[in-house]
């Protein structure tokens, strides 16, 4: 095991330095880097898997000692093993997908360098999970901070790049300037910098102390995870990037943030209070709701698939957050269902968003262009892109028997399990959370019925519809594997259920996770109130089209079929403006949601004067950047002004500066003095 773990830094490694040496050959060099990002992925699945499977896990040390830390500890335990395999797992069909889809930048773009970032960005989330002190942890998620920020202004010349990487820059370290809070408390209690000390103190730590490092872990990791209302970077930086960048942002690297989140609640401040599930269930039903109802109202494809991520963290977040109330309120079963819901939905995110992201990214090299209102007809031009998409669709929107059907059933049932504890709050609040979520998922089909019918469905809303052409090779295999693994991650939940549930054991209870989940091929819920197979159900559903396809290819021999053209409401020509656009397909639910879009319309009319002669008409419409006007530019306004009242003391005169110096110096004497 330890050697795969070797091999797989040192692809990651060589992957990027030996492509970037090959820099004079952009094909050389994006073949040597995607091609060693898959062999890394590859050695990743092997040993994360074992570990998972065998319950052992791997250290690793090097005692080339580094100052303020000393040696380096790298470990993998169960839990890092899963995000591991995640973003292993993931990494592998991005690869192959990047390989064609690089090529768009030949000639364009430093393509090896973005293969040198590509691959430093794949090994610095894997170190973030595999860090076991402070040093090592925060050096590989700067690293994967700094990283991830050049790859999303890779398009520097656009100005929305620029702009969406400058606000990502400053949220993340907004977030990290958290977390180096919550992990500077946990060293001032402890003494050690090493994650061992942490966790073998943590009953030793006071109430107030525990609470404090919880609220800074949540704001900090919770704005890296894209949780409203730290969001804001998320579907401006998302887009931007290019798209197997953005599928790995969205279904790997935020997952760092949930992996980082779970570590501290239930390893780091040892038994868990009520309130922290409460708290996450807030602003996980908050994110839930707020991402699908954003989402409904884009015309950006991209950033449609953003904000969708939000709704699928505050979805992980729920599943959190009721283990943690669960546990509190002495439900250990429970609780383990629901964070083995929450870890499962984390692994199905990352194949369906994955996919989503890489079947916008073929929708782009296809088409250039990312607006839906402007596609439209391409299923006939695109079809293994389209049936790609359709089933990433179907899996977000928790159709059976695909993979996202499972795990929002798991935490659907797992928000359901308040009723048995005691207290009305719980009862009550757990229903009405379940009915949120419920809402949430009928939205989500909504939101990926427009999406997938405005753009692949109809005639061609524009010229580049028209000449839209399907990716190449490598790009298809990236995303076919993704769809099979849709339908994989649901038919093996069998086999996945009772690893999670064994995993979920070791974080919330002293239950070994021999927990009856799985009864044959069901899924079992524990209270039994509902169990369920996907391996029936999809056998069930390929029985019945098998028949409809039998019966309809015998009767279609003894009927004579005509062909001829669609009709079209006794009007002589169909046009592409006489479809259903984006906007007016979501305008009922907007007008519903109008307290929080606040949408607002603009008329331009000329008329020369007079009504009838009325020649042009220009009609805008939008919604208001909620979280942004009433949140950041009140801080950002604030930000300005300080600085520009700061600015007074840069005089110019050294005698000035020396004076600061001076004072300083004083200030920290009296302190030290005070202090012993």
């Amino acid at each position: 095991m330890g050697k795969l773990v070797l091999a797989q830094f040192l692809f990651y490694v060589l992957g990027g330095l030996a492509g970037f040496l090959r820099r004079k050959n952009p094909e050389h060099s994006n073949r040597i880097a995607c091609v060693s990002a898959l062999a890394a992925g590859v050695s990743g699945m092997f040993y994360s898997a074992g570990i998972l499977l065998s319950g052992k896990g791997i250290a690793l040390s090097f005692r080339g000692g580094v100052p303020l830390c000393g040696a380096v500890f790298l470990e993998v335990d169960a839990l890092s093993a899963f995000f591991i395999f995640l973003i292993s797992f993931l990494s592998v069909p991005v690869s192959i997908f990047a390989l064609g889809y690089n090529r768009e930048y030949f000639g364009k773009k430093n393509v090896p360098l973005l293969g040198l970032f590509y691959n430093f960005f794949l090994l610095s989330m894997v170190l973030v999970t595999m860090a076991r002190n402070i040093f090592v942890f925060l050096t590989a998620w700067e690293i994967m901070s700094l990283v991830s920020y050049f790859l999303v202004v890779t398009e520097h010349e656009n100005p929305k790049a620029r702009r969406a990487g400058l606000l990502y820059f400053v949220m993340t370290h907004a977030g990290t300037a958290f977390i180096a809070g919550a992990f500077w408390l946990l060293f001032s209690a402890s003494g050690a910098l090493a994650f061992d000390a942490f966790r073998a103190h943590a009953a030793m730590l006071s109430p107030g102390l525990k609470n404090v490092v919880f609220f800074c872990a949540l704001v900090g990791f919770g704005t890296k995870a894209g949780m409203i209302p730290f969001h804001i970077w998320l579907p401006e930086a998302h887009p931007e990037a290019p798209s197997p960048i953005s599928a790995l942002m969205s279904g790997a690297m935020i997952k760092t943030a949930i992996y980082a989140l779970l570590r501290f609640i239930f390893f780091f401040l040892g038994p868990v209070y009520f309130w922290w599930g409460a708290v996450l269930l807030g602003f996980g039903i908050f994110s839930v709701l707020v991402g699908i109802l954003y989402a409904l109202m884009e015309k950006d494809l991209k950033r449609l698939l953003a904000f969708s991520s939000i709704e699928n963290i505050g979805i992980i977040l729920l599943g959190i957050g009721m283990g943690v109330v669960l546990i509190s309120s002495r439900q250990p079963i429970f609780a383990l269902f629901a964070v083995a819901a929450a870890l499962y939905h984390a692994l199905n995110h990352a194949a369906f968003k994955g996919l989503l992201f890489l079947g916008a990214g073929s929708v782009l090299s296809g088409t250039h262009t990312r607006n839906i209102e402007e596609l439209g007809g391409l299923i006939k031009k695109m079809p293994w892109t389209a049936a790609c998409f359709l089933t990433g669709s179907a899996a977000i929107s928790a159709l059976p028997p695909l993979n996202g059907f499972v795990s929002e059933w798991m935490t659907l049932l797992a928000l359901f399990s308040g009723v048995d504890c005691e207290g009305f709050g719980i009862r009550f609040f757990s229903v009405v959370l379940a009915s949120l979520l419920g809402l949430a998922g009928a939205l989500a089909a909504t939101c990926f019925v427009k999406a997938f019918g405005i753009a692949f469905l109809g005639l061609p809303r524009s010229p580049r519809a028209e000449c839209a052409r399907e990716g190449s090779r490598s790009m298809k295999i990236g995303m076919i594997t993704l769809a099979l693994s849709c339908f994989g991650l649901g038919l093996a939940a069998p086999v996945i259920v009772p690893i999670l549930g064994k995993l979920s054991g070791e974080l919330t209870t002293e239950i070994s996770g021999n927990i009856p989940l799985i009864h044959g091929s069901f899924l079992v819920f524990p209270g039994g109130w509902s169990q369920i197979s996907l391996p029936w159900v999809f056998g069930v559903m390929a029985v019945s089209l098998s028949v409809i396809a039998a019966a309809m290819t015998v009767f279609a021999g003894r009927v004579s079929v005509k062909t001829g053209p669609s009709w079209d409401c006794g009007m002589r020509g169909l046009t592409p403006r006489m479809q259903y656009s984006g906007t007016g397909y979501s305008k009922p639910i907007r007008r519903i949601f109008s307290f929080l879009y606040q949408p607002s319309r603009k008329v331009e009319v000329e008329d020369e004067g007079y009504s009838v002669l009325r020649t042009a008409k220009h009609f805008e419409s939008g919604i208001r950047p909620l979280f942004e006007e009433t949140i950041y530019r009140p801080m950002a306004k604030f930000a300005l002004y300080f600085s520009e009242k700061a600015k007074r003391i840069q005089t110019g005169h050294i005698q000035i500066y020396l004076g600061y110096i001076f004072v300083t110096l004083l200030a920290l004497l009296l302190f030290t003095r005070v202090s012993s």
